[in-house]
C-alpha cells in the first residue's frame, strides 16, 4: 500500500457517539459539495428494543435506508446483523457512487469485516482508487482493523470539527495530488 493512502478512524467514547459523529460529518461533507459514498447509521431511528439492536443505515449520499438487523423478538438480549441486508448495503455502495466519490464513510468496521466480508472489499477498492476512507471502530474490532490496515490508519479525535478538518484535508490532497 502506498503513502498517499488515507484512512481516518473514529472511536469515540459513549454509546452511539461514533455513529453521531460520522453522520454529522457525512452531512457536513455533503453541505460542502464533497461527494460521499458509504453508510452511516440513521440517528433518527428509535430502536423498539431496550438493547438498541434494530439498526438502520443510510447509503450515502441519498439513500436508500436499509434495516441491517434481524428482529429476534421481544426479550432477546442479543443483536443479529442481517447478512443479506449488509450484502445489499455493500452492493448499493459498490454499484452506486463509489467510483465518483471524494470520500468513503463507514459507520463501523465490525464482525462482518473482521471475517473477511461486509465492507472489507469496498474499503480496498476505495483505497485503490485513491479515495480517503473514514471508518468507525469499536474497541472490540480495533486489533483486527489495525492488522487489516497495516497500522496505517490515523486515529482522529472524537470531535466533529477535527474529523471534518481531516476529511477536507484528505479530499483536498486527493484532488490536488
Amino acid at each position: 500500500m502506498e503513502g498517499s493512502m488515507k484512512i481516518g478512524v473514529v472511536s469515540a467514547e459513549g454509546r452511539g457517539e461514533t455513529d453521531r459523529l460520522l453522520a454529522e460529518v457525512a452531512d457536513a461533507m455533503q453541505a460542502e459539495g464533497i461527494r460521499t459514498a458509504g453508510i452511516v447509521k440513521v440517528l433518527e431511528h428509535v430502536s423498539a428494543f431496550e438493547n438498541g439492536c434494530d439498526m438502520k443505515v443510510r447509503v450515502l449520499p441519498d439513500g436508500p435506508v436499509i434495516k441491517i438487523t434481524q428482529s429476534l423478538g421481544q426479550g432477546s438480549g442479543s443483536c443479529r446483523l442481517d447478512p443479506s441486508a449488509i450484502a445489499e448495503s455493500v452492493a448499493q455502495v459498490e454499484n452506486g457512487t463509489l467510483d465518483d466519490a471524494h470520500l468513503l464513510i463507514l459507520n463501523k468496521f465490525g464482525p462482518e469485516e473482521i471475517n473477511g466480508r461486509g465492507f472489507r472489499g469496498v474499503i480496498g477498492k476505495a483505497l485503490d482508487l485513491g479515495i480517503p476512507v473514514l471508518v468507525g471502530i469499536g474497541s472490540a474490532s480495533r486489533a483486527e482493523f489495525d492488522t487489516f490496515s497495516g497500522g496505517l490508519a490515523e486515529t482522529l479525535p472524537g470531535e466533529t470539527e477535527a474529523i471534518r478538518d481531516w476529511c477536507m484535508g484528505a479530499v483536498r490532497h486527493r484532488t490536488e495530488g
